[in-house]
């Protein structure tokens, strides 16, 4: 009797697979913050199991600096507008109050930290990320002294605005127009560039 032919092993494209986790990943800590996601949840929604998810990235808290880093990496909270050259605080107050209306979903980084921020071990990792990427970033653009902490203030009022106007929708915020915003925003952005 002949031998049936073995069919060959289903290649695995690894950069694939660990794109889809990555991805799960991002949705998971964004709907349930670093505690309510679980790897088996992130596995499922990549399609893998959660054997693979740790073969991929080790342990949790790797696969959440990762989905954190990649999620700073392609939602930027003002960074660019923040550090092109001739910046403005009008300028850097219409991007924000253009990511911020209320009806609209928060930026998944925003998501993931505002729901991972009561847990130590996300709240270690978010900080050095933070301070890495955004704030050291935003530091590197301004001129003047203090350049750090005024770049550690204007992400405080960046997250602090998101917060208000576009989660918790606060009255003032959430249904002001847009140019009564930046009238208010406009010049504390403005102080902080000029770092006086």
């Amino acid at each position: 009797m002949p031998r049936a032919k073995s069919r060959p092993a289903r290649q695995r494209n690894a950069a694939a697979t660990r794109a889809a986790i990555l991805q799960s990943a991002r949705r998971a800590f964004a709907r349930a913050g670093y505690d309510g996601a679980g790897v088996r949840e992130i596995a499922g929604g990549a399609g893998v199991t959660a054997m693979l998810v740790n073969r991929y990235f080790g342990s949790k808290e790797r696969l959440f600096a990762e989905a954190v880093a990649e999620s700073m990496a392609t939602t930027s909270v003002l960074g660019p507008e923040i550090t092109r050259a001739g910046a403005s605080g009008q300028a850097i107050a219409a991007a924000l109050i253009g990511i911020t209306k209320a009806e609209d979903i928060p930026l998944e980084g925003f998501q993931i930290m505002l729901r991972s921020a009561s847990s130590e071990r996300a709240a270690r990792i978010a900080r050095k990320l933070i301070a890495r990427h955004h704030q050291k970033r935003i530091a590197d653009g301004l001129q003047g002294s203090l350049a750090a902490q005024r770049a550690g203030v204007m992400l405080a009022l960046i997250a602090g605005f998101q917060l208000m106007r576009q989660v918790l929708e606060l009255p003032a915020l959430a249904k002001a127009e847009p140019q009564a915003l930046a009238k208010v925003l406009g010049p504390l952005f403005d102080r902080l560039l000029a770092g006086r």
